[in-house]
């Protein structure tokens, strides 16, 4: 199965390699073809669509980045830095429980430990001679006791997962509740009551998997590059994520969560 996404690349020709991952209970090749993208693999629903939805193929990020680029010459450069750019709509269920594990870890710890997840309590699937494992729902996830979660290697995060997961099986919450609540105060409100979900956590997980383009994560990358360009504080530390979120919510409204992945981008480019 394959979907092929022409004219993509506005008529760019470098040649780069191409990239397999896993979403939901699919695994996606991704490559690039001279003026086309081409994704091909396993999809338990209908290619197109799920790519269509995945990689957030709707949404008019030209338009989007025309109207950052007028906020000021920051963004403007920023935006040309991070061209690509393009937020995923990504699973629910997987992006809670993935940034609970981010909870003061590093990248490679974090891959590490959600691959050990995976395969322990994830689907296996092969492509291409190799095999994949599809990150656990809440129901196998839920086999899992607190000990089973520290023996994976996630310290002191096994307990805010296991609560949490349990939470979502006693039905204290529901993944549907949180994906219909229209008001960003209030589904905040609804992600930090789960184990292990704070402010930013929760910022995070509106703007990767709930489309909730208004929020301003704040992290400490954040807060050295709208330091640097607005604040031109001496010591950055003294510079509060409420003032962060203000300058945002002022400067960049209803795109701040757009804008955040520009200037981070840019930043840890640098």
């Amino acid at each position: 199965m394959y979907l092929t996404v022409g004219n993509a690349l506005d008529g760019t020709k470098k040649k780069i390699g191409s990239y397999t991952g896993i979403f939901k209970n699919n695994v996606l090749n991704v490559k690039r073809q001279e003026n086309d993208i081409i994704f091909e693999g396993i999809c338990e629903e209908d290619i197109e669509s799920e790519c269509y939805e995945y990689f957030d193929l709707g949404t008019d990020y030209e338009e989007i980045k025309k109207k950052l680029a007028k906020i000021d010459e920051h963004l403007k450069e920023s935006v040309k830095y991070g061209e690509g750019i393009r937020i995923l709509k990504q699973d629910l269920w997987e992006t809670i429980i993935s940034f609970i594990i981010s909870a003061n870890n590093n990248i490679p710890r974090i891959k590490g430990i959600i691959d050990r997840i995976s395969k322990k309590y994830g689907n296996k699937i092969q492509f291409r001679g190799k095999e994949y494992y599809t990150f656990p729902d809440m129901e196998h996830l839920g086999e899992a006791s607190v000990e089973d979660l520290r023996a994976l290697g996630l310290g002191f995060r096994d307990k805010r997962i296991y609560e949490t997961t349990k939470m979502f099986l006693d039905k204290k919450i529901t993944l549907e509740e949180l994906e219909n609540e229209q008001d960003t105060e209030v589904l905040r409100e609804k992600l930090m009551s789960l184990s292990g979900v704070g402010g930013k956590v929760a910022d995070c997980i509106m703007l990767f998997s709930l489309k909730k383009f208004n929020v301003f994560p704040v992290d400490v990358w954040v807060r050295r590059v709208m330091n640097e360009l607005y604040i031109k504080e001496e010591d950055e530390n003294k510079v509060s994520k409420e003032l962060l979120q203000n300058l945002a919510k002022e400067k960049y409204k209803e795109l701040a969560g757009l804008a955040q992945q520009y200037l981070f981008y840019k930043r840890r480019s640098s």
